[in-house]
């Protein structure tokens, strides 16, 4: 497994040891253990997928109080997933890392608690999964419009196809609850 910290570095991208034959592959999405060695020591609670068309795009999403950690993947198809800090203090605050994750490249992303999430389908369609470290709480659900410019998240030349909901995501400016850093 190779662990290689982003651009923000608190999220981590993941590259898992592939065992792979003509039968096709294997390997392990998730090993405390293991992931411990490598500093994520979360405890998850709650495991989720979603399927979506090309250019769907899901988010900027984050969740405060109860914040969520999530370690996301994609089953099949292809995107590009995007994590922003939006941690009040934080000397990162507003700057975003995007990474294609595929079912080609198994890849996987850590967005730690105190980060905006989203992603967009580059495939004809994409499963995603993520891993939570807390239960999804929809009072405490916030969102950041995917398109701020304050952020400047360079999105892959799609339409997007976005919910009700995210169309009406506040700028980052005006969100008025945001976790804390506690650098």
């Amino acid at each position: 497994m190779k662990v290689t910290p982003t651009s923000l570095p608190e999220v981590l991208k993941i590259e898992p040891k592939i065992f792979e034959d003509g039968r096709g592959f294997f390997f392990e999405s998730w090993k405390q253990d293991r992931y411990k060695d490598y500093g994520l020591s979360a405890e998850f609670v709650q495991d989720n997928i979603s399927h979506s068309s090309k250019g769907t795009l899901r988010g900027l999403h984050f969740q405060e109080p109860n914040a969520q950690g999530k370690l996301v993947m994609v089953l099949t198809g292809r995107v590009f997933d995007v994590a922003v800090d939006v941690r009040l203090g934080s000397p990162r605050f507003g700057q975003w890392v995007g990474v294609e994750l595929s079912d080609e490249n198994h890849c996987q992303l850590w967005i730690p608690e105190g980060f905006a999430h989203g992603f967009c389908v580059l495939s004809d369609s994409a499963d995603f999964f993520y891993k939570c470290t807390s239960l999804y709480c929809p009072e405490t659900e916030r969102a950041v419009r995917y398109d701020d410019p304050a952020i400047g998240v360079d999105w892959p030349d799609v339409s997007p196809n976005l919910s009700q909901k995210d169309m009406a995501a506040p700028l980052l400016a005006d969100v008025a609850v945001l976790p804390a850093f506690e650098g």
